[in-house]
């Protein structure tokens, strides 16, 4: 899946526009003239018109899904769609007849089982046709790139283009949660995090490899959903596509170690279901020490993940917890628990409340705490504390426990 971008001044650009405007219909049929059965069949939509060797059902279900993912990426860059895309979509390229896909390197994409966008690009505009497998979400992948090139005459570079045009392909509207194909799961988990740098100022270029993609796509998901960096990443984003003197370094570096722990937070604990935002660290709150006997109090919402306690702590400090309150992991459950949990469940999605320590960047081992009793602090820093829950279902949960902690004497 990659995108090319080919720079031309010619008339046959500018007639390509005028041409591209007229395919243009409210919703998507199969034109009269093609006889039914032959490969490839047309269907139009208001955005594109598609190529393609799906039924007329399959034609019209990806058409709906492309106007749906048009629709959300367009209110994000803040751009109508400009003139048709035009989509060659197909399921077995074999059975095409010769000449019915202009594009040789375009068949070989689909050929393999990929995509790839060519767009002719005057100034900031362009004329883009995507070739792409029916598989998957290869063609809204390939139709992100389509439209950022109609739209602004580029892409962007490549961590940004296809890390955008990955998210496209999962896009949905008002969802945050992660809902990745399982391989990609399993690939960033199970293989060593490639850094930040290693994704934003490489030499990779588009249409590498499926695995690249992946890195780039969880870059991007992180910094479009997580509440610490989302006010920031749409307006690069802006300036990236619009060509203005902007860069990643430029937007994030004076928070460069926060973006890097949050990050790898988040690699560690991919799953589908996943909310950064449910998920952003708290920067802001201000840690200090408790003095023997004295007592604090916070609340710890069922539905989030690490919250600060306030309290800085030393190795062998002990502590008395009382808990108020109780929580559910599931918003149909009719039994709410308190903070020591629900024996016999699994130990990773059982409501109790649990510890870990954040020192100088980095996130201790887990630790039980449970609603009542004392426990010891395993090593000195900053007390987080969450409702131990599985990281794909936080936004199942409800209620919140009040949390009163006593420094021994």
């Amino acid at each position: 899946m990659s995108s090319c971008i080919r720079r031309g001044t010619s008339p046959f650009f500018a007639a390509c526009l005028v041409l591209a405007t007229v395919v243009n219909s409210a919703s998507a049929q199969a034109p009269t003239a093609v006889p039914a059965g032959a490969i490839p069949q047309d269907f139009r939509s208001q955005h594109f018109v598609l190529h393609t060797d799906l039924t007329a059902a399959e034609a019209k279900e990806l058409l709906e899904k492309l106007e749906y993912m048009l629709g959300i990426i367009s209110v994000y860059w803040q751009k109508p769609p400009k003139g048709i895309i035009e989509c060659y979509v197909a399921k077995d390229v074999a059975k095409w007849p010769a000449g019915s896909i202009p594009d040789d390197y375009g068949r070989q994409k689909i050929a393999r089982r990929e995509g790839v966008t060519v767009s002719l690009v005057l100034g900031n505009e362009g004329k883009s046709t995507v070739y792409a497998s029916a598989e998957g979400g290869v063609a809204q992948h390939e139709a992100v790139h389509a439209y950022c090139a109609q739209n602004f005459g580029t892409t962007g570079p490549t961590w940004y283009s296809e890390g955008m045009a990955e998210m496209g392909q999962y896009w949905r509207k008002g969802a945050l949660d992660v809902q990745v194909h399982e391989y990609v799961v399993k690939h960033i988990r199970e293989s060593e995090p490639k850094s930040l740098n290693a994704i934003v100022n490489s030499n990779e270029t588009t249409g590498d490899s499926w695995e690249n993609y992946a890195w780039r796509w969880a870059l991007c998901h992180l910094l479009a959903s997580n509440s610490n960096y989302a006010a920031s990443f749409r307006p690069l984003g802006l300036g990236i596509l619009n060509q203005k003197p902007v860069s990643f370094e430029q937007a994030y570096g004076h928070m460069a170690n926060e973006i890097s722990f949050e990050y790898l937070f988040f690699l560690q604990r991919l799953c589908n279901g996943f909310r950064n935002d449910l998920c952003a660290w708290d920067w802001k709150r201000k840690f200090t020490a408790m003095a023997p006997g004295t007592a604090r109090t916070m609340p710890v919402q069922a539905g989030r993940g690490f919250q600060p306690t306030g309290v800085l702590v030393k190795v062998g400090q002990s502590y008395d917890v009382n808990c108020t309150g109780t929580w559910k992991l599931d918003k149909k459950s009719t039994k709410p628990m308190t903070a020591a949990g629900e024996e016999g469940t699994k130990p990773e999605d059982d409501g109790k409340l649990i510890g870990a320590i954040f020192s100088d960047f980095q996130l201790s081992e887990e630790f039980e705490i449970g609603a009542t009793g004392s426990f010891s602090i395993p090593s000195d820093g900053q007390l987080f504390v969450r409702c131990r829950s599985d990281w794909g279902s936080l936004g199942d949960n409800t209620g919140t426990i009040t949390v009163k902690l006593t420094a021994a004497k």
